[in-house]
């Protein structure tokens, strides 16, 4: 009865992925048509009052359809690790990743209209490490693994490098995925990795 009850909550949390997903193809159809209309009236500017919106609504504009297609595998992937190993916390950690993520680069961020969500992906990203460490479980541990193995190199994107890109949004979504991993338990059913004994 039990194994039943996390596979549907399990395949309830995927169906929600995937619906993200698609909104945000949606979204950027939506964008498209009106000639990039959403993206002055809700990307995040740092330090004006008018951006602040755009801590919430900055995940879900692109600049382009390139843009949202670069962003749109490492969304499922990470996504799909997040949603398999952290149960009732996903609400929680998607919190603090986006508000205290887009709060930072309100506050430090450069002047700019950003978009995008490669912040929010920064956020699982670091969040799925740093979790790795920080419970010691196999699974979490192996979710660690994976993302660094597949998308270890985006580390690169939180310095300063190519011109149009928010390497700040990538930068403050890690940090806030790493506080999240630090703030919040995630109620892994999974074996703990123990210290052995060798008297």
């Amino acid at each position: 009865m039990t194994v039943l009850k996390n596979m549907h909550g399990l395949g309830r949390r995927i169906v929600a992925l995937g619906a993200f997903v698609a909104a945000l193809w949606a979204i950027q159809g939506i964008n498209w048509l009106t000639g990039y209309s959403l993206n002055p009236a809700f990307g995040l500017i740092p330090r004006h009052a008018s951006g602040l919106d755009g801590i919430l609504a900055m995940p879900l504009l692109h600049g382009s359809f390139e843009h949202l297609m670069a962003n749109t595998p490492p969304l499922l992937l990470m996504g799909a690790l997040l949603v398999t190993t952290a149960t009732r916390a996903l609400l929680s950690v998607n919190a603090v990743v986006i508000g205290l993520g887009g709060v930072l680069l309100w506050l430090f961020g450069g002047t700019a209209i950003h978009i995008g969500a490669s912040g929010l992906v920064f956020g699982w990203f670091g969040f799925l490490v740093a979790r790795g460490f920080v419970d010691r479980s196999l699974v979490t541990l192996g979710a660690a693994v994976l993302v660094g193995l597949i998308y270890g190199s985006i580390i690169w994107g939180v310095l300063p490098g190519q011109p149009g890109v928010s390497w700040e949004a990538h930068l403050f979504g890690a940090i806030a995925g790493i506080a999240a991993a630090l703030l919040i338990r995630t109620h892994v059913h999974a074996p703990r990795l123990r210290a052995v004994d060798r008297r």
